[in-house]
């Protein structure tokens, strides 16, 4: 609930003889805004979908209006900063066409069900350029590598996933890089948020890419694989001394937070399926041959008890875990033994498979999928995947923090806020955030990126980041002035 809180007068004799010290003494002094000994005249902010304002599973009109870069850069008016430009889609539909093809469909919103499509066709036609510079360079979908890649904004090569639709509709040239863009307009101060999609789209996938760890050579990867550390070091550092370059800019850098505290992987639970007894009982029936090979490889020394244990297959009266592939498992295919298990609270269920549980192939009802059905790898991201992202998290923050120090850049430790948010929630001021789906008001409906209320929260973690490294006095904004979900019609 909104509170308006409003200065309400008294008027008595006694207020009105009142000495004009004591008026003085109760008023609350701001500090004068100041930009401390950052100059905001040309910023540009440098980073992926986390940048731009994408939210919903889109990027629209409303969405980069209220990214944090362009609340940031309203803040920065004040205290000297310059025009701050963004490439607008058309409008808030969101989506992209391709040659008249739909490539992307358009934004979420929810119905009071679930979340839906919003009506109609995009309007934002990749091949049609939109004329630079642009202050926000967030591309949706960029992985670090693809800052410094040239061609990434070549039309031609969207297509073949050789580039990236969003920066084909703003790159200055078809071999144009992020990067060169973003330097080519000497910025005196910027922002990176970069990271996320090098660890985050082997996560949304289930794990289905591959961990390219002592892999240094990014042509090879596939585009869910997870990015070698020493390659995000190597071209972390290149772009924070591109964009201080030679007029020695100042800025403020952002690490990244850990997939566990984000909606998409904590809105299913493990233990999606009710069952009453009677179905319980069909479906043990069902996999006791399952059940039985599993011991006759356990006599064989082929499993230990331990897995076998753990492999074993049982549902009973009440929430039951989801059944799914595990291909960190012993590979049993020699006994004809698949790589089945039920999941376990360490185990995430991704977003989309709240959808997907439950559903029958064919129409067959006695083939249900994550039941009598495993959920294959893509809908799971299993206890070793989710090590296996942490690491890479954790490599990955230890250069950010590292160059933002030996830089002295702002540095703001986004990793500990969502930890935070995700444990306990976070109040600002009447409001509480949480990283709970739909009603926490910190996410978007794609449960990954934030709502404009996130952003702006995220906006005021950047100001008082860059207030506490530069002396500057940025206030910050009333986060309740911002929407919790985008509803269905925007102007």
């Amino acid at each position: 609930m909104i509170k308006n809180f409003k200065w309400l007068l008294f008027v008595s004799l006694a207020f009105v003889a009142c000495d004009n010290n004591d008026l003085e003494d109760d008023v609350v002094q701001l500090a004068p805004l100041t930009a401390g000994s950052a100059d905001f005249s040309k910023y540009v902010a440098v980073g992926n979908s986390l940048t731009s304002g994408f939210s919903d599973n889109a990027l629209f009109r409303s969405g980069q209006e209220n990214s944090f870069p362009n609340i940031l850069a309203k803040q920065f008016a004040e205290v000297g900063g310059g025009e701050f430009k963004i490439p607008y889609t058309n409008d808030n539909l969101g989506g992209l066409l391709f040659m008249g093809n739909v490539i992307q469909p358009t934004r979420l919103y929810f119905n009071g069900v679930g979340p839906v499509n919003v009506a109609g066709t995009p309007t934002n036609e990749v091949t049609q350029k939109l004329t630079g510079p642009f202050n926000n360079m967030g591309v949706p979908g960029a992985k670090i590598f693809h800052l410094v890649a040239p061609g990434y904004g070549n039309p031609a090569g969207v297509p073949t996933g050789q580039a990236n639709p969003y920066f084909a509709r703003f790159a200055s040239s078809n071999t144009a890089t992020i990067l060169g863009d973003a330097m080519a307009q000497a910025p005196t101060f910027f922002s990176l948020w970069i990271g996320n999609n090098d660890v985050l789209s082997y996560a949304t996938s289930g794990g289905s890419g591959t961990n390219q760890l002592g892999n240094t050579d990014p042509s090879t990867y596939g585009g869910n694989d997870i990015t070698d550390p020493q390659v995000f070091g190597a071209i972390y550092s290149s772009l924070v001394n591109g964009l201080i370059g030679s007029g020695g800019a100042k800025g403020v850098v952002a690490n990244i937070p850990y997939v566990t505290s984000i909606p998409f992987f904590r809105t299913v639970p493990f233990n999606a399926v009710p069952l009453p007894e009677a179905n319980a009982a069909q479906l043990n029936a069902g996999y006791a041959q399952y059940n039985g090979g599993l011991q006759q490889a356990l006599g064989l020394g082929a499993i230990t008890a331990e897995e076998a244990a753990r492999r074993k297959i049982v549902f009973k009266a009440g929430q039951n875990a989801v059944v799914m592939v595990d291909s960190y498992l012993t590979d049993l295919s020699a006994f004809g033994i698949p790589s089945y298990r039920q999941a376990t609270k360490d185990d995430l269920i991704i977003l989309t498979a709240r959808t997907f549980i439950g559903t029958t192939v064919g129409g067959n009802p006695a083939l249900i999928n994550g039941v009598s059905v495993p959920l294959a790898d893509n809908w799971v991201l299993s206890k070793e995947e989710v090590a296996e992202v942490k690491v890479a998290v954790d490599s990955y923050n230890a250069i950010i923090k590292s160059i933002a120090t030996e830089k002295n850049l702002a540095f703001v430790d986004v990793n500990k806020t969502l930890s935070a948010l995700f444990a306990s929630g976070l109040n600002y001021g009447n409001y509480n955030l949480t990283a709970t789906y739909v009603t926490g008001g910190a996410f978007s409906l794609d449960g990954v990126h934030p709502g404009a209320r996130g952003y702006a929260y995220m906006a005021n973690k950047f100001a008082e980041a860059i207030n506490a490294q530069y002396g500057s006095t940025l206030r910050g904004v009333d986060i309740g002035q911002y929407s919790a979900l985008y509803p269905q019609n925007l102007p």
